[in-house]
């Protein structure tokens, strides 16, 4: 039997979501720079945060719902003392905060501690964890990480390594992993590559995380991705690259190029930055629009943007401004003040759009009621003519892998034709970048990008109550899926 330290045992509804997770071996504040690199990933998680640490003999754990520097400070992080450490930070896609679903998750078997942080989706968690509540297993949470140490439990009674072996080659879906015991740090990535996990070294330190730009301000420097199926454990004895999986073709989430990842960061092995102006220009290549000025909705489209503005020789233009301190949560206005969670955030430049023709680039449009209400404000501040650029083709497909958009009913594109979207949101002109000029912006081999969102093949099949979930309500035929 193992159990999870956790002094609020309380049940939810939560299952997925998109995290960042960071771990660090042989550096004597290990904490500290856990607590950095998981401020440098806050983006990937804003929900809930925390870390474990050991020192050779002890664990110890700290977890707690809000952003990393709400949850941390100097009191807190002088006692989580050792020489390695893992961290996390958590988004929700199911609105499930529960301190009992923050990771990393701390468990204890055999006399000996176990924490593990996870970033993706477990496709078929829900049948492993019939068979193992079947098989007398007790879960303390919600998400679909925890079946990976009821797994390993199972197979303990061998070694470590060969009980995470032994478990990650029952589950399916995408995974970063990040596991720490007493003596070592060991970083795990999926065979099919979905989430990216990069290594670096800092002092004699080695590091694991989601994302490079963790490793620019810890300064560390990076070295290599965990490869697609690798597991590489971190320990006195250095760094230990182990592939005991059956190689497949590798299906990288191009949305952390859309999206997801800083475009300070290293995904994948490109430059996120870089492929997102390439976005940008493919757009430019496919949809050369007249206009007096190229503004994005910062900050997500402005990379893009850059690339259009540069290819067509139209001013760039920043024609929104951020509020660069709204909160997470504030009062809600009165029904009177239309509008007011989209204007709280971005707020038009009128002396720059009165009578312009303005092109907008953007990286996505997932419902389409926070565009809408986004295009209105530049009407109403006197934009003559808005045209919408998308740096990415339309989103016709729910994401089983770990993305915020887990329904097809939610998806605009899933139901409405080109044309309609753009009437709905009020637009002179609407352009998608196509999936071709989409791949050939990233200047990486075309078969190893997962494109399920939009096309709908998807290279690792959920179990059937997973995606029923996700197209019952439209009639979908499972059976195609």
């Amino acid at each position: 039997m193992f159990f999870i330290e956790d002094s609020q045992r309380r049940t939810a509804a939560g299952r997925r979501e998109h995290c960042g997770v960071f771990g660090i071996y042989g550096h004597p504040e290990a904490a500290r720079l856990t607590y950095f690199g998981l401020y440098a990933l806050q983006h990937r998680g804003q929900e809930s945060c925390g870390i474990v640490t050991g020192d050779g003999c002890r664990v110890r754990p700290y977890r707690g719902l809000g952003l990393v520097p709400e949850v941390f400070n100097q009191e807190i992080l002088e006692k989580l003392p050792g020489h390695l450490a893992i961290g996390h930070v958590r988004y929700s896609t199911t609105g499930s905060t529960l301190l009992i679903n923050a990771q990393p998750f701390v468990v204890q078997h055999g006399g000996q501690s176990l924490a593990i942080a996870h970033n993706g989706t477990l496709t078929n968690a829900r049948q492993i964890r019939r068979r193992l509540e079947e098989a007398g297993s007790i879960f303390q949470s919600t998400m679909d990480t925890e079946v990976i140490v009821h797994l390993m439990a199972r197979y303990w009674s061998t070694d470590l390594l060969g009980a995470l072996f032994s478990a990650l080659e029952e589950v399916k879906g995408s995974y970063s992993l990040v596991f720490l015991m007493a003596d070592k740090v060991i970083a795990a990535r999926d065979p099919w590559g979905f989430r990216p996990l990069c290594l670096g070294a800092v002092n004699g330190a080695w590091v694991a995380a989601s994302e490079s730009c963790a490793l620019d301000l810890v300064q560390a420097d990076y070295w290599r991705e965990v490869e697609p199926g690798e597991v590489v454990v971190l320990d006195g004895g250095g760094v230990h690259s182990h592939k005991p999986f059956t190689s497949v073709a590798p299906r990288h989430c191009i949305f952390e190029f859309i999206y997801f990842a800083r475009p300070d960061s290293q995904v994948f092995g490109q430059c996120v930055y870089t492929v997102r102006k390439r976005l940008g220009a493919a757009l430019a290549r496919e949809h050369p629009l007249a206009g007096d000025l190229i503004m994005p909705f910062p900050d997500s489209g402005t990379y893009a943007a850059l690339g259009y503005a540069e290819v067509m020789g139209i001013p760039f233009e920043m024609g929104v401004i951020r509020n660069h301190y709204v909160g997470r949560t504030f009062i809600q206005p009165s029904q009177s003040m239309r509008d007011f969670s989209v204007r709280v955030k971005l707020n038009p430049v009128r002396e720059i759009l009165k009578g312009k023709r303005v092109i907008v680039v953007e990286d996505s449009i997932i419902r389409g009621t926070t565009t809408r209400s986004r295009i209105k404000s530049l009407r109403e501040a006197g934009a003559r003519e808005v045209s919408l650029l998308v740096s990415c083709p339309p989103h016709r497909f729910p994401c089983f892998y770990g993305i915020d958009f887990s329904s097809k009913g939610e998806l605009i594109a899933a139901h409405q034709r080109v044309e309609q979207i753009r009437d709905f949101l009020g637009l002179d002109y609407l352009g998608y970048l196509s999936i071709e000029g989409m791949l050939k912006a990233t200047h990486m081999d075309q078969e190893s990008f997962c494109l399920a969102c939009f096309t709908g093949d998807y290279p690792v099949l959920p179990e059937a109550d997973f995606s029923k979930t996700c197209f019952e309500a439209e009639g979908t035929d499972l059976s195609v899926y």
